[in-house]
């Protein structure tokens, strides 16, 4: 009798591994009673690096329509801005975009 060579069966992997997106993060400053206009804009020009315009308008925002976004990035990066925001006394929360 001469040997068999019988077909070698290959299996692929049972698990799927899904890759989700990085998708990016939003920082969003919420109103709140305590903090002054004019203190919430100058935190936005010192963390951020804003102009005065830019810095007001996002001010405005949130005055006005109770929240705005101020930045903008990686995990780590809206972590460290919130970390910052708070700091500051402002109140800040970071969700994915």
């Amino acid at each position: 009798m001469s040997p068999s060579t019988a077909p070698t069966e290959i299996r692929e992997p049972v698990d799927e591994i899904v890759v989700e997106p990085d998708l990016p993060w939003v920082v969003i400053v919420w109103n709140d009673p305590i903090n002054l206009m004019e203190y919430v804009a100058f935190v936005f020009q010192k963390l951020f690096g804003y102009s005065k315009a830019k810095a007001t308008k996002l001010m405005l925002d949130v005055h006005h329509k109770g929240k705005a976004v101020v930045s903008g990035g990686s995990r780590e990066k809206a972590e460290m801005d919130v970390a910052r925001l708070h700091e500051h006394g402002l109140w800040a929360t970071m969700e994915q975009d």
